[in-house]
């Protein structure tokens, strides 16, 4: 009896042993089955208005693209920026969207016009971003409408390039329509403020030149009038103070004129202000948000 028991529970252990290894392999193989999570994709850095970190897009491409976002924000204010990522990862398109719209600040501050065409190519997505204060005239269904009609039919016969500038046209007329506050005028590069401080070293000399004249033409009446040396020196000192007088009253003018116009000669003047949206190591966001408003598609 003794040995017997023994034997039985000796088996259950045994059995107890197999169906724990046995439970252990099969949730091992149901882990493996299951579709891996994807990793949250770190957003890129802002490189201008167009970003392709697929190699979709040629050099002239892209370059092409540039040149009318360019026109764009030079005539309206409006930034519209593209983006080309191959997934978004964890996140949804919308959610990648938002967060890369936020991080880039597209748009101007308190303007908030900012636009951001994200396209997912291994995700087959594609998403417009609106930024607040361009809702009104880039509405839900009108960037629906570009995604559906304009967008995603050339996706999807791998026509990438024409898709985006489809879509760039689009929504570029939606913004031409809408009344936005004036772009700020650009900042004088570095080379105008040369040539501005070269103007008025020019502008100095020709108003010191009459001094020096002055004081000559005083040495030869002098020495016409006296034919005493002392004379023209006198003369010469007097002829000097005069032309001076009148040199620095001129320049004085000409100092008024310039405060009076709000720039410096050569037509310099600092800054852009708070939205301008440009540095001067290139292409830069403007302080703008995103009004969580736009429309997603898939090809």
């Amino acid at each position: 009896m003794v040995v017997a028991a023994t034997c039985c529970i000796g088996g259950a252990r045994l059995l107890h042993r197999h169906v724990l290894r046995y439970l252990a392999l099969a949730c091992w193989i149901l882990a493996s089955l299951l579709p891996v999570q994807a990793a949250e994709v770190p957003l890129p850095d802002l490189q201008g208005r167009v970003t392709d970190l697929t190699d979709t897009l040629t050099l002239a491409q892209r370059q092409q693209l540039d040149a009318s976002l360019v026109g764009l924000e030079q005539r309206k204010g409006a930034q519209l920026v593209v983006v080309l990522v191959p997934t978004t990862g964890s996140d949804t398109i919308e959610q990648y969207a938002v967060r890369l719209f936020e991080q880039w600040q597209i748009g101007r501050k308190d303007v908030d016009d900012g636009i951001l065409l994200l396209v997912a190519k291994d995700d087959r997505a594609v998403r417009i971003e609106v930024g607040y204060g361009l809702e009104g005239a880039v509405t839900d269904a009108q960037s629906g409408r570009i995604i559906r009609e304009q967008i995603v039919p050339r996706f999807a016969e791998g026509q990438y390039d024409a898709g985006i500038v489809a879509g760039v046209d689009g929504l570029t007329r939606l913004i031409e329509g809408e009344a936005l506050p004036p772009p700020a005028a650009p900042a004088k590069s570095g080379a105008d403020e040369g040539m501005g401080e070269a103007w008025l070293a020019l502008l100095m000399f020709l108003l010191v030149l009459p001094a020096w004249a002055g004081g000559l033409i005083g040495a030869l009446a002098g020495w016409l009038l006296a034919g005493n040396w002392l004379f023209a020196a006198g003369g010469a000192v007097a002829g000097f103070l005069v032309s001076a007088l009148i040199g620095k009253s001129g320049l004085r003018q000409h100092i008024r004129k310039s405060a009076g116009r709000g720039g410096a000669p050569g037509g310099w003047r600092g800054g852009m202000g708070r939205g301008g949206g440009r540095s001067s190591g290139g292409f830069r966001g403007g302080g703008g948000r995103s009004g969580g408003g736009g429309a997603s598609g898939r090809w």
